[in-house]
């Protein structure tokens, strides 16, 4: 083999090689600029569409209960209502109180007792509710039943009420069936909403 033919052999064999290379940096282009980002891209959408599906089952199952928790919706709403109508109303503790006290007054007079005196009381907050009582003394009643139907009346009122305290005595051990004695009556008002506090200056 003569020089001439070896050099043009080595010539060929060079430029197939540069060719071999500009193939394979086409390839490497094609594959980091096209094919990586449609795979990133395809691997993206699948989880896009897993997230939708995963949504569309909870939301099937959704629809599926939809009419029982509508049901359950409504029933807590009438509760809730239920529960609103047995507060004390007023805007604030001492309406309140004033409706409470009224109340009172009413079944005193249906049962035939009378007042001596009455207070009302400080009124104590609950985590939802605040507590109105009012402390009353009642003139001596010679009927046992009176003030047994006056307790039964204010325990069984509409109202959400309740004796949170009760004092009876015999003022004349001669005539033990006179009692008179003292009260404290508690009812309920919903929680008034505290008022931000200002901005600090």
């Amino acid at each position: 083999m003569n020089s001439r033919s070896f050099i043009q052999k080595w010539k060929r064999s060079k430029r197939g090689f540069f060719w071999v290379l500009i193939g394979i940096a086409i390839l490497i282009m094609i594959l980091y600029g096209g094919i990586l980002p449609l795979m990133d891209e395809m691997k993206k959408a699948k989880e896009e569409i897993s997230v939708k599906k995963m949504t569309l089952e909870r939301y099937s199952k959704f629809l599926q209960h939809r009419k029982s928790i509508e049901e359950e919706l409504e029933r807590t709403q009438r509760q809730y209502e239920a529960l609103q109508q047995r507060l004390l109303s007023g805007g604030n503790p001492q309406l309140a109180a004033a409706q409470l006290q009224e109340i009172v007054k009413k079944i005193l007079d249906r049962n035939g007792m009378t007042l001596r005196s009455f207070r009302i009381l400080e009124a104590k907050e609950t985590p939802f509710y605040q507590k109105i009582s009012i402390h009353i003394d009642f003139n001596p009643v010679n009927n046992l039943l009176s003030l047994i139907q006056f307790i039964y009346e204010i325990e069984h009122h509409e109202k959400e009420l309740m004796i949170s305290e009760m004092d009876l005595m015999v003022p004349n051990v001669r005539n033990p069936t006179h009692l008179q004695g003292s009260f404290v009556i508690t009812g309920l008002m919903k929680k008034m909403e505290t008022k931000g506090k200002g901005k600090e200056g």
